[in-house]
């Protein structure tokens, strides 16, 4: 697991080295407002391909997994197949959406006209989030190098793009338009990357073949990819709606401001979300070879590990708060130690939570990662607007914190409980085996 997470924090250093340049220059290039403006075109089309795309992820790595353990290539192609058409039809379904909404949504949220104008083919980039297919295949032949290398894709774009922007001395047309060109190449890269796995496991198989008949199988895949996708959906939803809530109450400033706290404090964001692409393939393939006093010991070392390194980072948050959001973005941006240390705590839970979750969806038990994110971004969700209309922009800050902390602590208690006796939840169907594997 540790080595996989190798592999993606390697790529993710050279992308975050190339987001800190691009951000500063955009950031300072812009201003707070325009900055803001950006932001939330920006955070628009991801909230509507996150609400709409379908993510088969889990559903690729957990029966692919299954299917390769068996020697079963034709099963894995049928589910490659039938995921990559599920993901493209509900890409182009969140496209249509995105479209449709813009003149509706853009002036609540203070575009101007250009902004507008630009905001429409803009919704293309709801298709930088179907790429799960791919991505699934990658991790299950091993491939953790080449998601590692992937990371690295949309900031280069954005560098190299904002580069010329800034050259050329353009302004926030131009920079959208960078954005929407570096959400597509994520997207387009992913699948390219994915046919190196595709060669490696599907054993002569065929990209255009059979891929009817998974839902009606004994093994609840159906079941399966829409809990895991209704889990991520929601898992997705409050923060990629907060910004966008911001704009809606607040305006642009306040919108830009608490993006670049959010962006400030990536350092303990994207260790999360390495961890859990990193740590769910290793915990999905011990659960297949039965080897659950391994799952939870390594569950919980991982859970313990992402805590203590990132305790010392929040602390250095909180003494350079008041800095570092000026430091970044330039005079435009008046942030203070609040906002950025609440930001930070948040991201501390959410990187204890990544394995613990990973764990629980591993185990064939979706529903309680489900359950707690509909309790924490929905049932929680309408504080965030009563927190923001009391405290302003902290409120935001505080909403995060919460949240994450109370899921953090529900995944502890599920873990616990259903790490205990997994083989009789195997025994009810929640993690089933192939009969083919002991025949």
């Amino acid at each position: 697991m540790l080595a996989n997470l190798a592999h993606l924090l390697g790529g993710k250093a050279a992308a975050g080295i190339m987001s800190l340049v691009y951000l500063v220059i955009v950031a300072r290039t812009l201003g707070v407002r325009d900055y803001g403006v950006l932001v939330l075109v920006n955070g628009y089309a991801v909230f509507i391909g996150s609400l709409i795309a379908f993510s088969g992820f889990h559903g690729v790595v957990r029966y692919g997994a299954l299917a390769v353990e068996a020697g079963d290539p034709e099963r894995l192609a049928r589910i490659v197949r039938f995921m990559a058409l599920v993901e493209g039809a509900f890409g182009l379904l969140a496209f249509a959406v995105a479209v449709i909404a813009v003149p509706f949504v853009g002036p609540r949220l203070g575009w101007s006209a250009d902004a507008m104008r630009v905001a429409i083919p803009f919704s293309l980039a709801v298709f930088s989030n179907v790429r799960a297919t791919p991505q699934g295949l990658l991790q299950i032949a091993g491939r953790f190098d080449l998601v590692g290398l992937h990371q690295a894709v949309s900031p280069s774009v954005r560098l190299i793009g904002t580069l010329v922007v800034w050259a050329t001395g353009g302004r926030l047309e131009a920079f959208l338009i960078v954005w929407l060109l570096s959400s597509i190449a994520e997207g387009a890269a992913m699948w390219a990357l994915g046919l190196v796995a595709w060669r490696k496991l599907a054993d002569g198989q065929r990209l255009r073949g059979p891929w009817r008949g998974l839902l009606r199988d004994k093994e609840g895949f159906g079941r399966f990819i829409l809990i895991t996708n209704l889990d991520i959906t929601l898992r997705e939803l409050a923060p990629n709606l907060a910004p966008l809530t911001i704009g809606w109450m607040l305006g642009p400033v306040s919108a830009g401001l608490f993006s670049l706290a959010q962006r400030a404090t990536t350092l303990l964001q994207q260790p999360a979300i390495l961890l859990s692409q990193a740590s769910y393939a290793v915990l999905a393939d011990l659960v297949a070879k039965r080897r659950f006093d391994q799952l939870r010991r390594t569950v919980w070392r991982s859970a313990t590990l992402a805590g203590s390194i990132a305790t010392p980072i929040v602390l250095a948050f909180w003494l350079a708060g008041d800095k570092i959001l000026p430091l970044l973005g330039g005079r435009t941006f008046h942030g203070g130690i609040a906002i950025v240390t609440l930001i930070a705590g948040a991201r501390l839970a959410a990187l204890i939570a990544s394995p613990i979750a990973s764990g629980l969806t591993a185990l064939g038990k979706p529903q309680r990662s489900m359950a707690v994110t509909l309790a924490t971004n929905l049932v929680l969700y309408p504080l965030l607007p009563l927190l923001i209309w009391g405290l302003g922009l902290h409120g935001a800050g505080l909403h995060a914190l919460l949240q994450n902390v109370i899921a953090t602590g529900m995944l502890m208690l599920f873990f616990r409980r259903d790490a205990r006796n997994p083989a009789s939840d195997q025994a009810e169907g929640a993690v089933v085996l192939p009969r083919m594997i002991s025949s």
